[in-house]
C-alpha cells in the first residue's frame, strides 16, 4: 500500500525533490500487472545512486521485461531519516511510494567495502530483519502473506569477496547484471506459480550461473568456503555480458546529481594487467562496443535528456581504439549546441591532440592521468606498463593544447616501495614543471591525489600486506616535500579509511557480527569525510567487542612484504600461496596459479603485455563461460571542424507565464534552471547564450520561489537567436516540461529592454496560516480580521534582519507592505484549499497580501507576514503553505 508522504517531504528536509520519483525518464507501471516487483535500493544518497549508471542500465532492462516491475529506493538523508524513525514510517521506493516490504526482491549494489553499513541502515528502515536467519520463514514464501523479500546484493565488492556479507544476504548476484538479474526474475516467477518455499525457491537460484546462496556453505577450519548440499556448485561462476550503451539513456534527475551528465560505456573490461588494480582482473575479458553504436547512443540521449555534457565510461577509455574518431566525430555533429565531453582517468600514453580537441573547447573540462607510481623501478613492478618519456608526452601535450592545471593520482604503499619511490612522486611533478614551460604561460599546476595501496581480493598483491604506521610516514615524507613546490595541491587519504577496507575486504564471515556491531554503534557513510570520526570510532570498538583486535593490529602494524628477504622479515610468517582463501569458491576465471605467477613476475619486477593487443598472458578467462576480446579496429579520423562558438545576437526575447504545482513546488530555484534549460535543448529551441569562458543560456526567471511554495503567477524570459512564433515556441517548450509546470502565456518583447527581474516591482501572495500547537486551542472567528486591521493602520512595523556578512539591519516591513486581507474560502487557490481542508478550521485561515518583490533585495517574504501576524496576535504561528498568485510590474 502506497505510503502518505505529505507529512514527510517538507521543505524543512535538504532537498526534498530527491524522493519524489517523478524525473524524467521514470517509469510508473501498474502495480497490479506486474507478477515480480524489484526495487534497486542503491546503499548512498540519490545524488550518488541516480547518477550511477549501472544503476540506470539495471533499471531499464528490469522495466523492460513483460509482467516485472522495477522502482528505486536510496539511502535517505539523515533528515529524513529521522522522521521515518519518529513516525515509525517504512522506508520507501521513490515511484511507487510503497513500503520496501511491499516488493518481492531488493537488489543492493555494493560496491566498496564499507558500504555494508549503509545496506543494514535501510534495511532497519524498512523494518525488515538484517539477516538471512531472521528472514527465515516456513511454508510458501508470499510476500503478499507476510513473507519478507528477498534480499540480494551485486556489485565489485560483492562480487569479489562477499563472505563478510554473507549473513545479510539470501543470495548474491556476481558479475554483470544485464543478462543474470532477468533470469532470476524469471525463476521466481516460476517459483511463485509453483508456491514454492523460501529455501526451494533459494536452490533454484543457486542453480543460475552467477547466483551465490551463502546458506547453502559454510567456513570450514582452513578458512575454505564449501558447499553444504551436493546439488549446489563447489564454485559460483562470475557473470560477463556485453555492454548496451542504448539502455544509458535513462533517468535525468531533477537535482543536480554527482555524475550530472549523459554517461555511456564504451568499453567494459581491461587487459593491462595492472597487479594492483581488481576491476582489472574481475572484467576481464574487455569488449570494446561498435563506434556506430556509440554515436547513435550519444547523438539520440543528447537529444533526448537535454544533458548539456556527456561521458564516455570505461576502465581506460584510451584503450578504446576508436576513441578519437567517436569523439571527433560526435563532437563535429554537435558542434553549434553548447555540449562538453568528460572522460575518467585515462592513459596518459595515448593523450594526443585529437583526444584534446574532443574534450577541449569553451568549456574545457578536467584531465585527469593516474601514473600511480613516482619510478620507472615501481611501475614495473605493479605492470602500469607507462614510461617516464610517455608519461611527458602525454602531459606535455596537455599543456600545449590549454591546460595550466592537470590532475594526477599516485599510490604509497605499493610492493617493493622503498622511501626513493616515494619521493620519486615529488621529484616527477618537479621534473614535469621543468619540462613544461612556454613563453607567456604560468607553469603548469597539478592537483595531484595520494592514496594508500590497499590488496585487493583476486590481485596478484592479493597476498601482500600494509602497514597503517607506514601510510603516515610516508605521507609525512611527500606532505615535506610538496611544501617546495610551487603550483601542487595535494590530497592525502585518510589512512583509517584505507585500513578499515583492508580488514573488511579480505575478511571472512567472522567478519559480519563486527560489521553489524559496527552500525549499531553508529557506522555510516563511512567514506565521506564527515562521517569519519564516528565510523572509525565504531568500527574499532565493534572489532574490540568481537575479539579480532589481533587480527586489525596485523593490518596496520603489516603482517608480512612480500619484498622483504628472509634477513629482514618481521617475526610473523610469510604467506602460504596455497592456503584457502575466504575468496577462492568465487570463479572469476583468472587460475589462482596464474595470480602466484604473476606475483613473482612482480618480485622481479618484470612486466606482461595487454592481451588486447599483444600475446595472450595465459590468465585463464578467455573461453566459453566468460568469451574472449573483443577489440574493434578504430575507424578513419574525421577532420575535426570547430569547438563549439556561442550564439550571443539577440533576436527576439519571449515573456512566459508559468506556474509550479504540486511535487514540483519542492524544486529548488537552481533545479528549476537546469529543468528550463534542458527542456529548451530537447525542444531543438534556438536559445541564446552569453558570452565569455563559461556560457550560459539566457534564461532568466524573474524571482526565485522559496522552496515549498507553489504558484500560479511565474515568469521567465528567453532570449532566442532568431524570430519564432510565440505560440510555436510556447507549444515545443510546454512538450518537455513536467505537467506541474504549467504554461499558461507567452508575449514578444523587446530583447534589448529591461529584462523581468529588473523590471519586477512587487509579488501578490496567499499563506495558509495556523496557531502553533503551544498557542490558545480556539481561533474566534474576528481575530484575524482585528490583526490585519492593526498591521494595516500601523506605520512603522520593524523587524531585525540579518545580512550575508552576519550584521543586523532593522528593516521596516510597512513600507514594503501595500494590501493585505483574509480570504475567503470560494477564492482559495487550490493548493491552499487542499491543505486548509485538513486543517482545523478553529485554528488556521487563509491572508492575501501584496509587498515588494524587487531585484534590490527590498522584498516582503511570506516568513515577515508571519512576523508581522505574530506580532500583531502576540501569538506563535505556523504557515501551512504559501502560494504566490502573480508577479507585478
Amino acid at each position: 500500500m502506497a505510503i502518505a508522504l505529505e507529512q514527510l517531504l517538507t521543505p524543512d528536509i535538504a532537498r526534498p525533490a530527491r524522493y519524489l520519483g517523478n524525473e524524467l525518464g521514470a517509469v510508473h507501471k501498474p502495480w497490479l500487472n506486474a507478477d515480480i516487483h524489484w526495487v534497486l535500493t542503491y546503499p548512498e544518497v540519490y545524488e550518488v545512486g541516480a547518477s550511477n549508471l549501472g544503476h540506470i542500465i539495471l533499471y531499464s532492462i528490469l522495466n523492460a521485461q513483460p509482467r516485472q516491475l522495477c522502482d528505486r529506493a536510496y539511502l535517505p538523508g539523515p533528515d529524513l531519516a529521522a522522521k521515518l524513525k519518529e513516525s515509525h514510517t517504512p522506508l520507501f521506493a521513490v515511484e511507487s511510494r510503497r513500503s520496501l516490504t511491499d516488493f518481492d526482491i531488493l537488489g543492493f549494489s555494493l560496491s566498496y567495502e564499507l558500504g555494508a553499513t549503509n545496506i543494514l541502515e535501510m534495511l532497519n528502515l524498512a523494518q525488515i530483519p538484517l539477516t538471512w536467519q531472521e528472514r527465515q520463514q516456513s511454508g510458501v514464501w508470499n510476500v503478499e502473506q507476510g513473507s519478507f523479500p528477498l534480499i540480494f546484493a551485486g556489485g565489485q565488492t560483492a562480487t569479489s569477496n562477499p563472505e563478510p556479507y554473507a549473513d545479510f544476504f539470501d543470495f548474491i548476484a556476481l558479475g554483470d547484471g544485464e543478462e543474470l538479474l532477468p533470469e532470476i526474475g524469471l525463476v521466481l516467477q516460476e517459483g511463485k506459480a509453483q508456491a514454492l518455499s523460501r529455501e526451494e525457491l533459494l536452490l533454484d537460484l543457486a542453480q543460475v550461473p552467477g547466483v551465490y546462496v551463502p546458506q547453502f556453505y559454510e567456513m570450514a577450519a582452513d578458512g575454505a568456503v564449501r558447499p553444504l548440499r551436493p546439488d549446489v556448485p563447489e564454485r559460483v561462476l562470475r557473470r560477463v555480458a556485453a555492454p548496451m550503451p542504448a539502455y544509458s539513456i535513462g533517468l535525468v534527475p531533477y537535482v543536480e546529481t554527482v555524475h550530472d551528465r549523459l554517461v555511456v560505456e564504451i568499453r567494459r573490461g581491461c587487459t593491462r594487467g595492472c597487479r594492483f588494480c581488481q576491476p582489472g582482473m574481475l572484467t576481464r575479458p574487455a569488449r570494446d562496443v561498435a563506434p556506430e553504436q556509440v554515436i547513435e547512443t550519444i547523438e539520440q540521449g543528447m537529444r533526448a535528456t537535454g544533458y548539456n555534457e556527456f561521458s564516455l565510461l570505461s576502465l581506460s577509455c584510451s584503450d578504446y581504439l576508436a576513441l578519437p574518431a567517436v569523439g571527433l566525430e560526435i563532437k563535429n555533429r554537435l558542434k553549434d549546441e553548447n555540449i562538453s565531453l568528460s572522460l575518467p582517468s585515462q592513459r596518459v600514453d595515448r593523450f594526443d591532440e585529437n583526444i584534446a580537441n574532443i574534450i577541449g573547447g569553451t568549456r574545457k573540462g578536467g584531465l585527469t592521468f593516474a601514473p600511480e607510481a613516482g619510478t620507472q623501478r615501481l611501475r614495473d613492478i605493479i605492470n602500469k606498463g607507462l614510461t617516464n618519456e610517455e608519461l611527458l608526452r602525454g602531459v606535455k601535450t596537455a599543456y600545449e593544447q590549454g591546460w595550466d592545471r592537470v590532475k594526477l593520482y599516485f599510490m604509497i604503499g605499493l610492493p617493493g616501495e622503498t622511501d626513493a619511490d616515494v619521493l620519486g612522486i615529488a621529484e616527477t611533478m618537479r621534473w614535469l614543471q621543468r619540462e613544461c614551460r612556454l613563453k607567456g604561460r604560468k607553469p603548469l599546476g597539478f592537483n595531484v591525489t595520494i592514496s594508500n595501496f590497499t590488496p585487493k581480493p583476486h590481485t596478484p598483491f592479493q597476498w601482500h600486506s600494509v602497514s597503517t604506521a607506514e601510510f603516515e610516514r610516508k605521507q609525512r615524507l611527500l606532505q615535506q616535500e610538496f611544501r617546495t613546490i610551487r603550483g601542487v595541491k595535494a590530497n592525502f587519504t585518510d589512512v583509517r579509511i584505507s585500513a578499515m577496507e583492508d580488514f573488511v575486504g579480505r575478511g571472512d564471515r567472522r567478519l559480519g557480527a563486527v560489521v553489524r556491531r559496527a552500525w549499531e554503534l553508529g557506522a555510516r557513510e563511512d567514506s565521506w569525510w564527515e562521517s569519519l570520526e564516528r565510523a572509525f570510532g565504531a568500527w574499532t570498538e565493534a572489532i574490540a567487542e568481537a575479539g579480532l583486535t589481533w587480527k586489525y593490529r596485523q593490518v596496520e602494524s603489516g603482517e608480512w612484504n612480500l619484498f622483504d628477504s628472509a634477513a629482514d622479515a618481521s617475526e610473523l610468517p610469510a604467506p602460504d600461496y596455497s592456503a584457502p582463501l575466504p575468496w577462492d569458491h568465487i570463479d572469476t576465471g583468472i587460475s589462482k596459479t596464474w595470480l602466484q605467477e604473476d606475483l613473482r613476475r612482480a618480485l622481479e619486477a618484470s612486466t606482461i603485455p595487454d592481451c588486447s593487443f599483444d600475446g595472450c598472458s595465459h590468465c585463464g578467462v578467455c573461453g566459453a563461460d566468460f568469451g574472449h576480446n573483443v577489440v574493434v579496429p578504430p575507424p578513419p579520423i574525421p577532420q575535426f571542424q570547430h569547438h563549439f562558438t556561442p550564439e550571443t545576437h539577440r533576436a527576439q526575447r519571449l515573456r512566459v507565464r508559468y506556474g509550479k504545482l504540486g511535487s514540483m513546488a519542492l524544486i529548488g530555484h537552481l533545479d528549476l534552471l537546469r529543468l528550463f534549460d534542458r527542456a529548451i535543448r530537447r525542444a531543438a529551441l534556438p536559445i541564446a547564450y552569453t558570452g565569455g569562458f563559461h556560457p550560459s543560456p539566457r534564461i532568466m526567471v524573474a524571482s526565485a520561489l522559496p522552496l515549498g511554495s507553489t504558484s500560479t503567477g511565474e515568469v521567465v524570459d528567453f532570449d532566442l537567436t532568431r524570430i519564432l512564433e510565440p505560440a510555436e515556441f510556447l507549444e515545443k517548450l510546454s512538450a518537455q516540461l513536467p505537467p506541474d509546470v504549467p504554461l499558461y502565456g507567452v508575449e514578444a518583447i523587446a530583447p534589448d529592454g529591461p529584462t523581468a527581474t529588473q523590471q519586477l516591482d512587487q509579488a501578490e501572495y496567499t499563506l495558509a496560516i495556523a496557531l502553533s500547537a503551544d498557542a490558545p486551542p480556539m481561533l474566534l472567528p474576528q481575530q484575524p480580521a482585528q490583526w490585519l486591521q492593526e498591521i494595516l493602520t500601523a506605520r512603522e512595523l520593524w523587524y531585525d534582519q540579518t545580512t550575508k556578512s552576519g550584521k543586523v539591519q532593522q528593516i521596516n516591513l510597512r513600507d514594503r507592505l501595500s494590501e493585505l486581507d483574509l480570504l475567503p474560502p470560494e477564492r482559495y487557490p487550490a493548493s491552499i484549499a487542499a491543505v486548509l481542508k485538513e486543517a482545523d478550521p478553529n485554528q488556521a485561515f487563509a491572508v492575501r497580501y501584496v509587498g515588494s518583490c524587487r531585484n534590490d533585495g527590498t522584498l516582503l517574504r511570506p516568513e515577515h507576514l508571519l512576523h508581522l501576524l505574530e506580532q500583531a496576535s502576540q501569538q506563535p504561528m505556523q504557515i501551512l503553505h504559501s502560494h504566490r498568485d502573480r508577479l507585478m510590474f
